[in-house]
């Protein structure tokens, strides 16, 4: 699980407890304006296959964690629950996608998406 924080016009993502050691990340930064996407999706993580993980964790059933590599992508993952799961796109970022639980992935959504509209204007 992480929580997301926002300064300015950078947002930074903070993985908690456990999930650190089976991430092998503590946190993850970068900018608003590198947000191609936000989106509520848990059907993201059906199915076994995440691509190469270097490094990370993946228990069934229980935790996928860290870095993840899958059609010349690299993805960064920290998921429990599915039903808490959001997905975040970027493009001119280390990663090109964040899979992260939240504890409300809809308020999180929200607060990111808010984020994004002061950003632009």
């Amino acid at each position: 699980m992480v929580n997301l924080q926002i300064d300015g016009d950078r947002v930074t993502v903070r993985v908690l407890g456990l999930h650190k050691v089976w991430a092998f990340r503590t946190s993850l930064t970068f900018h608003l304006s590198n947000v191609s996407d936000v989106r509520f999706d848990p059907g993201i993580t059906v199915g076994l296959y995440r691509g190469l993980r270097m490094p990370g964790t993946h228990i069934p059933g229980v935790v996928v964690a860290g870095t993840y590599y899958r059609e010349k992508r690299k993805e960064f993952w920290d998921v429990g629950k599915i039903e808490n799961s959001i997905v975040i796109d970027l493009t001119s970022e280390s990663y090109d996608r964040l899979v992260i639980e939240t504890v409300d992935p809809l308020e999180t959504i929200a607060l990111l998406t808010e984020a994004l509209e002061r950003y632009s204007q």
